[in-house]
């Protein structure tokens, strides 16, 4: 299918390894320019170049905390004229929510609620003038079903997606759509830095560990990153844009619920 999306630009945050990488990845095999995001300059630099010889595409490396006042400004000064946003960071790590100090509290809304919405406010008005926007938050299937220990990110997650829903409606109808993408257990290096903790408490191998996580999915399996970017980008598409305000689990049906 094509997506009707070449010669769009977009702004990837968080893209250097994960499904943040699979969304920059899928974009440009679509045809657009992409600019991608991290912490590490080196991975990101090598990352760039990888899909920029997959895709024959132009993808832009900008180091940094997407956090940051100064990051974001890196950003718009890459690709000044966003047609497509893809807001992803990482969250805080698993912590008993008795631990949380203010500190942490705050950090954790900053990095996943403030920081999209801060993102969000730097580009749509410019989309609504042209006529086209896409906006794609990388939230958690935690914001349906919460997890003990990622109580933090869950409540942040949540409470962007209670804040754009209303944004959506406000800018519908000149073709810009906010929609958020709700990951399950996907394969990524995110997901195996967890196996080696829970394999420490229990006794168990990793292997064994990750075999406990699959049986819970009903599809028997992880997901794969190239299933989410694809899933991403026709979110991005001009086939989707009478969809917004809208959250899509992408889980195996690991979720039971009916809505």
């Amino acid at each position: 299918m094509d997506l009707g999306i070449r010669g769009k630009r977009a702004i990837v945050c968080a893209s250097s390894r994960g499904l943040g990488r699979a969304c920059a990845e899928a974009l440009a095999e679509a045809g657009c320019d992409v600019v991608i995001n991290g912490v590490d300059a080196d991975r990101l630099q090598r990352v760039a170049g990888e899909i920029a010889a997959a895709t024959s595409q132009n993808v832009t490396p900008v180091a940094g905390d997407v956090s940051t006042p100064e990051c974001q400004e890196a950003l718009m000064a890459a690709c000044p004229q966003p047609d497509i946003l893809v807001n992803n960071n990482g969250g805080p790590p698993l912590r008993d929510f008795r631990q949380l100090d203010r500190e942490a509290m705050l950090k954790g809304a900053t990095m996943n609620m403030v920081t999209p919405i801060e993102m969000i406010q730097r580009v749509i008005e410019p989309m609504a003038e042209r006529g086209f926007g896409r906006i794609v938050n990388i939230t958690s299937y935690s914001v349906m079903t919460p997890l003990q220990g990622l109580d933090l990110s869950s409540g942040a997650r949540a409470g962007l997606t209670a804040f754009v829903s209303g944004v959506a409606r406000q800018f519908a109808d000149r073709n810009v759509t906010i929609n958020n993408l709700l990951p399950g257990m996907f394969d990524t290096d995110r997901l195996r830095s967890t196996f080696g903790p829970r394999a420490e408490a229990t006794g168990l191998s990793e292997e064994e560990v990750a075999s406990q996580r699959r049986a819970t999915v009903p599809a028997n399996r992880f997901g794969e990153p190239a299933e989410f970017g694809n899933t991403c980008a026709f979110l991005c598409s001009v086939h989707a844009g009478y969809m917004t305000g809208r959250n899509i689990l992408l889980d195996g049906g690991y979720y039971g619920g009916n809505w």
